[in-house]
């Protein structure tokens, strides 16, 4: 009995510590089917119109992510490849 009650404790203190690391994403931007997403070229577009210095692009879930610099500060843009809208940013 106190085996299995601490593995579950130890278990549970693994899970929040891992936690962190995976909230740094956002994942979930569109249920479109990849072959009708606009082109990633799209989404940097969007973020240079909008003052960043594009550094890269990459998939992230159904998000296209983009690394961009505004003001000396680094941000992760999430856009969505369905209409390319903004979904969710993160400051570093």
């Amino acid at each position: 009995m106190r085996l299995t009650t601490a593995a579950v404790i130890g278990a549970a203190i693994a899970g929040f510590a891992i936690s962190p690391a995976m909230a740094d994403g956002y994942k979930t931007c569109t249920k479109l089917d990849k072959a009708q997403w606009k082109p990633a070229t799209e989404a940097e577009a969007k973020a240079k119109e909008a003052g960043y210095e594009v550094r890269r692009s990459k998939v992230e879930g159904t998000c296209y992510e983009v690394y961009g610099v505004k003001g000396g500060k680094l941000y992760e843009l999430f856009y969505s490849p369905e209409d390319l809208s903004l979904k969710h940013t993160i400051a570093k």
